[in-house]
């Protein structure tokens, strides 16, 4: 048993999908999230301003007595989580890994899309990472860039023609390369899971990539007897302002109660 908290960050809301996941599987659990919303998105950096933006986001939240770290941001994860893993003694598990091992247990017919940041996709994270699992998986991947600034706007309902629009342009070309797997690289993305199964076709199975950092570290957890007992809560940070932060976290959580938040600076990390 291990009472300490969960350190989950990501650029901005998105993250709190994989929260909501790891409340889900361990109510018992405390979680402490950062959610770097004056600098989001992340997608669109150099990798070195990435990787600055993630030691500073790690520091943070190792100023609280953590037991391991979600890097709840598919960006993070493609270009920084050796260097970040490296730097820290305690477990740091990120988005990649999980996804991909899902996305190989469900195709059928070996093609397997990705949706991303411009950042995760030129890091070529989830091709390496399908390769080295199964060589015989083919990888299609598409930057979607405009996916988070409109989710952070809380532009995701199905029915809104904007996303609709954007979600045609950017989804055609791996609907095009007949996938019938695919990995919502970036934790902002099962926001628009109903659009996105739309464009794609029912028959396209969608890979929560958040969700499946959580089953990791639930299954990590166990295995090392450091589960906590008892009731958990969430506590949230930003870098922005709370009170926009309160605005649209209970969209990502599910939840009606109101979600309380810190703002934070940032670059004092």
């Amino acid at each position: 048993m291990n009472e300490r908290p969960i350190g989950v960050f990501d650029s901005g809301f998105g993250g709190l999908t994989a929260v909501r996941r790891l409340r889900d599987l361990m109510p018992s659990e405390n979680i402490i999230y950062f959610g770097d919303t004056s600098r989001v998105p992340y997608g669109n950096r150099s990798r070195d301003t990435i990787l600055k933006y993630a030691r500073q986001d790690t520091r943070f939240l190792r100023s609280f007595d953590l037991k391991a770290i979600v890097i709840a941001c598919g960006t993070v994860s493609s270009n920084c989580l050796p260097q970040l893993q490296a730097e820290n003694d305690i477990p740091i598990i990120g988005v990649v890994e999980p996804a991909v091992r899902r996305a190989a247990a469900l195709t059928r017919n070996k093609r397997v899309g990705v949706a991303a940041t411009r950042a995760t996709v030129a890091s070529g994270a989830f091709q390496r990472a399908l390769a080295a699992l199964d060589g015989d998986v083919t990888v299609f991947s598409h930057p979607c860039p405009l996916f988070v600034p409109l989710v952070e706007e809380g532009r995701c309902r199905p029915e809104d023609p904007v996303i609709r629009l954007v979600a045609e342009e950017y989804l055609l070309p791996l609907r095009e390369q007949g996938v019938d797997t695919l990995v919502l690289g970036c934790t902002h993305y099962p926001l628009l899971s109903d659009v996105i199964a739309q464009v794609m076709g029912r028959s396209v199975a969608l890979v929560d990539s958040g969700a499946e950092a959580a089953a990791a570290l639930q299954a990590l957890l166990a295995e090392r007897e450091a589960l906590a007992e008892g009731s958990g809560g969430v506590r949230c940070y930003t870098s922005d302002r709370a009170a926009d932060f309160q605005r649209l976290a209970s969209l990502f959580l599910g939840e009606d109660s109101a979600i309380q938040a810190q703002q934070i600076d940032i670059t004092r990390y």
